[in-house]
């Protein structure tokens, strides 16, 4: 029975995929036996497989493809007409052509790789400086917090003396009123030639 894996498929199980694909092809047979038959290899399910092969690897596959289907026709052919001698030679001529475009087919995938492999060193090497970059704003953040932290603590402390002074200067503004009313409110005597204390008015 065919379990269900959710892990990412390696090179090992795509180049699987696509040997099993192109031999049903290559035979006459579907493509979904070529699924089933991977997928019991791999312990995946057909689905799965065939999502695999029409997403990502069959469109590297596009020369051998048209091979498979070329030797198929080919093979039906054969199946249908007694093998004469001039068949044999169309049969080396044909698998003369199928190994030249295997060739360039390798080599096209050759010097795609290698592109592919210098936009990943050249993406790594953008990663890399963006994480430094990171790093380096994530350390300035840290410093601006830090003065910020600062800077209010001593804003708050500023604030409060300014608080206390208010509150220093309020006190002293009413006592220095209480004061002069008092002083205004006292009143004056004077002693006459008799010894009589008299109030003396403003």
């Amino acid at each position: 029975m065919t379990t269900l894996r959710q892990d990412a498929w390696t090179e090992d199980d795509d180049l699987l995929l696509a040997e099993v694909t192109l031999r049903h092809i290559r035979e006459g047979s579907t493509q979904l036996a070529a699924f089933e038959e991977v997928g019991e290899k791999l312990g995946r399910t057909p689905a799965a497989c065939g999502f695999r092969w029409n997403s990502v690897v069959r469109k590297n596959y596009i020369p051998a493809i048209q091979i498979a289907k070329s030797q198929r026709q080919g093979n039906k052919k054969r199946r249908n007409t007694p093998v004469t001698l001039n068949e044999d030679l169309d049969k080396q001529g044909d698998s003369t052509v199928s190994l030249t475009a295997v060739i360039r087919f390798l080599r096209q995938h050759k010097h795609e790789y290698s592109e592919m492999s210098k936009q990943v060193r050249h993406l790594e090497k953008k990663l890399a400086e963006r994480d430094a970059e990171y790093l380096r704003l994530e350390a300035e953040y840290n410093e601006l917090k830090k003065r910020v932290d600062h800077t209010q603590a001593d804003y708050q402390t500023i604030n409060d003396d300014y608080k206390t002074l208010i509150k220093i200067m309020d006190r002293a503004r009413k006592l220095a009123i209480l004061n002069e009313d008092e002083v205004e409110e006292k009143p004056k005597f004077k002693m006459d030639i008799n010894g009589n204390l008299e109030r003396v008015d403003k």
